[in-house]
Parts: structure tokens; sequence; C-alpha cells
């Protein structure tokens, strides 16, 4: 659940991608996927126009769901390979990847900083503004 609108985002805060939020924001949020699969997901997705929902099974408990397979293959495939996450790509994009690696689990700039090496207070300043990068958004715990 986002925060009010006028409560600001401390270090504290805890951040994490709404997917449901950027999906309804952004017509183009899979294109902006595309860019972030290992090079040999981006050509296999690549030959697909219209890819759509599938099922996904939770290893420990067998259940089954309806999910994106860009995103999916993005979090249990790309996020773990070398280099995924650059020392020179963008800070959102760097933020996002985080996100990524560790499935989506709420993190704070204090948290986010140790893992990239980036000031926090520069992350806050970067993702805790009014304007939503990648789904980016504030959570309430």
């Amino acid at each position: 659940m986002p925060l009010p609108s006028l409560l600001k985002p401390s270090i504290k805060t805890k951040f994490q991608v709404d997917f449901d939020w950027w999906k309804s924001q952004d017509s183009n949020w899979r294109t902006s996927l595309l860019t972030f699969l290992c090079e040999e997901h981006q050509v296999l997705f690549a030959a697909y126009e219209n890819v759509a929902n599938i099922d996904l099974v939770d290893p420990q408990s067998g259940e089954v769901t309806q999910g994106d397979d860009i995103l999916n293959t993005l979090v249990d495939h790309c996020a773990h390979q070398e280099g995924f996450i650059s020392p020179n790509a963008p800070l959102v994009d760097s933020i996002f990847k985080i996100f990524l690696v560790h499935k989506n689990k709420p993190m704070n700039a204090e948290e986010l900083s140790a893992l990239l090496g980036k000031p926090a207070q520069t992350i806050l300043s970067t993702i805790g503004t009014g304007r939503v990068y990648k789904g980016i958004r504030p959570i309430l715990t």
C-alpha cells in the first residue's frame, strides 16, 4: 500500500516494486523488462509478439499461480547471471535490479545502500520523491 502523498519517505521507509501499479501506469512496462533480460532470453522473447501469463508452481508449497513469463524469467534466471548489476548503470536501474535479485523483498534506503555501495541519502533522493520509477514505491509496514 502506498504512503499517503503528504508523508515524505525517510531513510527507514521500506520500498518495493509495485508491478501492478507499473502495469497500470505504463503501457511499455514489458519493453522495459525486456531490456533487463540476459542476452539469451532477449533473443528468445524477441521471437514472441504476445507473451502470455504462464502457470507458476511454488517449489515449496506446490501452489500454482498465474504469472508473467518475462518477469518470471527475469527474476528466476537473468537476475542471477554474472554482471546483472553493473556499477555503471543508472541508479534507478540498479535499484530496480536489486529488488529483482531479492525477489522484491521490501528494503529501505540504508539496506539498498549496503547492497549498491551508494549513499543512502542519494538513493532516497532518487526513489523517495513523488515521481515513481519502474514501479518502485514506498510501502507501509
